[in-house]
């Protein structure tokens, strides 16, 4: 997947539409659906794939995976609605030559009629018709967890990037919740929600393992959430990500704290010029958040180091202290 362009004017025609029409931007989950929709359905998929193209000759795979359980039904409308403003940042500012996004949504195999749900990468705005076709459940276990390992499981063995498989260079991950995961994949959920057989359980810590070869990858916990700032959660995460588990204060800037996350992943520039940036597009309001954020990420990097990679790295001269 991944072919064909975005464009801005096709998405602002649809909004328009659906506003002079009272259409829904998620037809499908408020049409009254209870089940996975067939494009983001996992059981069956071999893999999800980001692949080069002579349209897409540099693709970058970008994964936005978000809890859709309770209170955080609202991020997937609050990312459909700010889509623009991260290809807008992406493209326009030379983040990424070309990035390839897949969005899915997590909720919890232990009770929830849609635990997993997977979209395919895309670079034109087929992105904002798998957004659409999210079911936002809103169940989960009142337990402070929820199935975050599973869709782990998905990245690390469900998932093939031409960016690391030809280039060496990681994809980018991004997880917004506000709950922990459970403490392991249990191989019985595997087999009913992806169709495969893992042969045992895995640790969640062992599973982030496998996905960070290939994952630069960051879990999100936004202002609004119920657990937001929880401390018990924050620290479970900061335990598997470091400095990398990462708390905004706004959800509104979820998109730019992305778009921000990648130009410094990607060496694009500084914070400084990044923020800069969000003033030019005219996402100000975003900066301080973005600012109070991703600081402790940019003040941990240390220069570019050339030649070979440490083990598990796959970023090109990317080393970063966590």
């Amino acid at each position: 997947m991944g072919s064909g362009a975005w464009s801005t004017d096709v998405y602002e025609a649809a909004r328009t539409y659906r506003r002079a029409t009272g259409a829904s931007a998620f037809a499908y989950s408020d049409g009254g659906a209870r089940t996975v929709h067939p494009s983001l359905d996992p059981h069956g998929v071999t893999s999800r794939e980001s692949r080069d193209s002579a349209e897409h000759p540099e693709s970058l795979a970008i994964a936005v995976l978000f809890d859709v359980t309770g209170s955080m039904g609202t991020v997937p409308r609050t990312l459909q609605a700010k889509l623009p403003q991260l290809l807008g940042l992406l493209l326009r500012k030379g983040y990424a030559t070309d990035p390839q996004i897949l969005f899915g949504a997590i909720g919890d195999a232990t009770c929830d009629r849609a635990p997993l749900q997977i979209g395919q990468f895309e670079s034109d705005n087929r992105m904002d018709e798998h957004l659409g076709n999210i079911l936002l459940e809103g169940g989960g276990g009142g337990q402070m967890m929820e199935s975050y390992e599973l869709a782990l499981y998905f990245m690390a063995r469900h998932t093939s990037i031409d960016c690391y498989e030809r280039r060496g260079r990681r994809g980018y991950l991004f997880i917004i919740g506000d709950e922990m995961a459970y403490p392991k994949v249990k191989s019985r959920e595997v087999r009913q929600v992806i169709g495969t057989d893992p042969g045992e359980d895995v640790g969640v810590a062992a599973i982030l393992d496998e996905v960070r070869r290939r994952w630069d990858t960051y879990y999100l916990m936004p202002a609004g959430s119920h657990y937001a700032g929880n401390r018990r959660i924050l620290d479970f995460w900061r335990k598997l990500l470091g400095q990398q588990a990462v708390e905004l204060d706004d959800l509104d800037a979820v998109c730019e704290t992305i778009a921000t996350t990648i130009a410094l992943g990607e060496e694009a520039c500084d914070l400084d010029t990044a923020l800069a940036d969000l003033h030019d597009v005219g996402a100000g309001r975003a900066a301080a958040t973005v600012s109070r954020a991703l600081a402790r990420i940019d003040a941990g990097r240390v220069p570019a180091v050339r030649g070979a990679l440490p083990a598990g790295s796959g970023r090109r001269d990317e080393v970063t202290r966590l």
